[in-house]
């Protein structure tokens, strides 16, 4: 993190050597950006703190350990397309579901649901690219996410079990 801050800093100040006016005038817009979205954006963190709070792993792992696996794929795409968490804590919590028996093609439903589809991040997405492009984001997404599901499914055999 500490080089993209550095990067950043450093092209701000290039952008300023070539051309003053113009880099003020573009942080003058993207401050003005962050304040527009800023609303919207606080309304999300909450939301993710209550889901990260009330839907503890044990709840998650009871969700996706279905028997049938087109239950458990859907189940895993709707949960992860609700909840929001970090790749930090999604990946050690795919590895528990692992562990626990939850299959590679249910793993793969919710991992991508989950960085794809943001039914809690709308909000933000909706006030910056317009409800119609934040839809059909969000729709792709999932649909991509069954799709990656499915071709996950078939390499490691699980569709046929």
């Amino acid at each position: 993190m500490i080089i993209l801050y550095s990067a950043t800093a450093l092209l701000v100040i290039l952008s300023g050597i070539a051309s003053m006016k113009k880099t003020k005038a573009a942080l003058a817009s993207a401050v003005k950006k962050l304040l527009n979205i800023l609303p919207a954006f606080i309304l999300m963190l909450i939301f993710v703190s209550l889901s990260l709070a009330l839907l503890p792993d044990e709840t998650v792992l009871n969700l996706l350990d279905n028997k049938s696996t087109a239950v458990s794929v859907l189940l895993a795409s709707v949960v992860g397309s609700i909840t929001l968490m970090p790749g930090f804590i999604v990946f050690p919590l795919c590895g528990i579901l692992l562990e626990k028996g939850v299959t590679y093609m249910v793993i793969s439903a919710f991992t991508t649901t989950l960085m794809m589809v943001g039914i809690l991040t709308y909000p933000i997405e909706k006030a910056y690219f317009g409800a119609r492009v934040a839809i059909v984001r969000n729709a792709f997404g999932f649909i991509i996410a069954l799709a990656v599901a499915l071709a996950t499914g078939f390499f490691f055999g699980e569709v046929f079990q």
